[in-house]
């Protein structure tokens, strides 16, 4: 009998769809037949159609992200000020460490 073990965790499986055959014409003609039938009034609007009008409202609806956004930053930017400001916490424990404890 084996017990637990932290390492050689097995990870579980993705899910991978793979379309056999995909028309993107034919799905972009849809697309335009459902608007144009939305706007005439034939056809009531669907979760789908909420989708485009969704994405990126969260970023909008913050201040912080926007503000960061309209400043251009990105991922690396962040990444390079939290590595700075840690190496300067750790330069000033050092100088904390040897004024006071090192008496």
């Amino acid at each position: 009998m084996k017990l637990f073990s932290f390492y050689n965790v097995r990870k579980p499986r993705r899910f991978e769809h793979k379309p056999i055959y995909w028309d993107p014409r034919k799905e972009a003609l849809e697309e335009r037949i459902r608007k144009v039938k939305r706007e005439m009034g034939v056809q009531e609007e669907t979760p789908e159609d909420y989708k485009p009008s969704i994405k990126g409202t969260f970023i909008e609806g913050t201040t912080h992200l926007k503000k960061s956004r309209v400043k251009g930053d990105d991922i690396h930017n962040r990444t390079y000020r939290n590595m700075r400001l840690l190496l300067l916490l750790a330069v000033l424990a050092v100088v904390f460490w040897y004024l006071f404890m090192r008496q």
